[in-house]
């Protein structure tokens, strides 16, 4: 782990610093410019296989466990099968890492993006950009664009909504810290407070045994749910993106991490040359259009 030989050098750098004020009767540089100095990009390089890594000549990847179809397949992300497993081996490449030097890690989905120094590289775990976010922690470009879907068991008064005021006086849950979760407070309004779950695992068994109405997931999951997981379940519909832009994942990266930049090219490398694409209709297919609900 290279946080260690970093804090060091900082340590040498203001001892050095105190040593020369005292000699030349100078007052010390401000603590934040000693640090920007220390810390500072100048050596940082996007060279290949040569980045400041948690681990040398490895690249640690994280993501949550159980990781779900069609982002990761047999809840294996090691096997390179399944969107985010195939587009993390994707960037590993453009950085300059085989398969072989990629170490995954389990982090619980809202640990990701918590406050305080992670012990990845990235972490790649369908976690939406956001301002909020952004406090805590730095992203990526974003490597996918998503819509957020309403799940809800077939012949049911949830499964016959066709608009979001059909869903209002309905029981709704999703998984906490997400945006799927957002938007039932921010977009749906319901009267009923939210169900939220840990996990998603956990919202889709309270959908199978009637605690909710429905649950929101991001598009390709509940493609995925209602195809495999709740076969007597259908999507509802999915919703607008909000404020114009669109909703993107994004990789999670340490705070001021030095491999952010990096990390984004490789990103906007993989956007660029269509690798994204072809990987996206590889993998995600099946997340075809579904009904708008406005």
């Amino acid at each position: 782990m290279h946080l260690a030989p970093r804090v060091l050098r900082r340590a040498i750098s203001a001892a050095t610093i105190a040593l020369l004020a005292t000699a030349v009767g100078c007052a010390p540089q401000p603590e934040e410019k000693a640090s920007d100095q220390a810390s500072g990009s100048a050596g940082t390089t996007c060279a290949k296989g040569k980045l400041a890594t948690q681990t040398s000549g490895k690249l640690t990847i994280a993501t949550d466990e159980p990781a779900y179809e069609p982002w990761f397949e047999d809840d294996k992300p090691a096997n390179g099968k399944g969107f985010e497993s195939a587009v993390a081996y994707a960037v590993a490449k453009q950085l300059g890492y085989d398969k072989s030097d990629v170490v995954w890690q389990s982090v619980p989905f809202n640990k990701a993006f918590a406050p305080g120094v992670k012990t990845f590289d990235f972490d790649i775990n369908q976690v939406s950009i956001s301002t909020e976010r952004k406090k805590a922690v730095d992203f990526s470009s974003g490597y996918y664009d998503v819509r957020q879907a309403v799940i809800a068991l077939k012949g049911t008064k949830a499964a016959k909504a066709t608009s979001i005021a059909d869903l209002k006086g309905l029981k709704l849950g999703a998984q906490v810290g997400t945006t799927s979760l957002n938007y039932i407070s921010d977009v749906v309004k319901p009267k009923q407070e939210a169900a939220a779950y840990s996990k998603n695992d956990q919202a889709i068994s309270s959908l199978k045994n009637g605690q909710v109405d429905a649950i929101v997931t991001d598009l390709p999951t509940a493609f995925y749910v209602t195809s495999a997981e709740v076969t007597n379940a259908k999507i509802v519909g999915q919703f607008e993106n909000q404020g114009g832009t669109p909703e993107q994942f994004g990789l999670v990266l340490d705070k001021g991490s030095d491999l952010t930049s990096c990390v984004s090219s490789a990103v906007d490398a993989l956007r660029k040359d269509g690798t994204l694409a072809a990987l996206e209709k590889q993998w995600l297919s099946d997340a075809v259009d579904a009904p708008v609900l406005k």
